[in-house]
């Protein structure tokens, strides 16, 4: 059985718990701002907006340690809109990875919204998750989750690959601010 810990309760955190545990998985929650539990899953979850994971890096280190690390994070300026907050070239992904060089960091969920996790659908199509990382068991274990939920997921390469992502999920989130589209539209991925 895939156990998974989750720092956050918010829509996405809850989208996603949704979508592990139809597929079977057991599911621990962790606030943020808590200090004091000990992580329990094999897969983590950082369902927290950016400016979190520096904090919850630091309190809880030593206890990612080898295991799959997953950041949902699009690092933008929420106050203009108008960049990503992270060095020119990086990603949040790849900022959290130096931060934990012992953990298995992989970026996914961040080009999708809640809704389209919790409905299993954008656009009459099948939701997919991209999936980037380096670690290819930690990928394919996080994959393979998703799938068993009834989701897509498509591996997008190594960590490297989270900057692309982060730009999208930046599209996709102005496009939803200004009314665009709808915070339940998205990007498909047809194979």
């Amino acid at each position: 059985m895939t156990t998974v810990t989750i720092f956050g309760s918010g829509n996405m955190g809850t989208a996603i718990e949704g979508v592990l545990t139809k597929g079977g998985a057991s599911v621990q929650h962790v606030g943020s701002a808590d200090t004091s539990s000990t992580i329990e899953g094999d897969i983590v979850i950082l369902a927290v907006p950016y400016g979190a994971l520096a904090t919850i890096a630091a309190n809880y280190g030593d206890q990612f340690e080898g295991r799959t690390v997953v950041d949902i994070t699009n690092p933008l300026n929420f106050e203009t809109f108008d960049s990503l907050v992270v060095p020119v070239g990086s990603s949040a992904a790849a900022e959290l990875q130096k931060a934990l060089p012992e953990a298995k960091v992989v970026k996914a969920f961040n080009t999708t919204f809640a809704a389209t996790l919790a409905a299993g659908t954008v656009g009459g199509l099948k939701t997919t998750v991209l999936v980037a990382g380096d670690d290819e068991d930690a990928k394919n274990g996080l994959i393979s989750a998703i799938e068993a939920g009834g989701l897509s997921a498509v591996d997008a390469g190594a960590l490297s690959r989270a900057h692309e992502l982060e730009a999208l999920g930046f599209l996709q989130l102005t496009l939803a601010a200004s009314e665009k589209i709808g915070w339940d539209g998205g990007f498909a991925v047809v194979r």
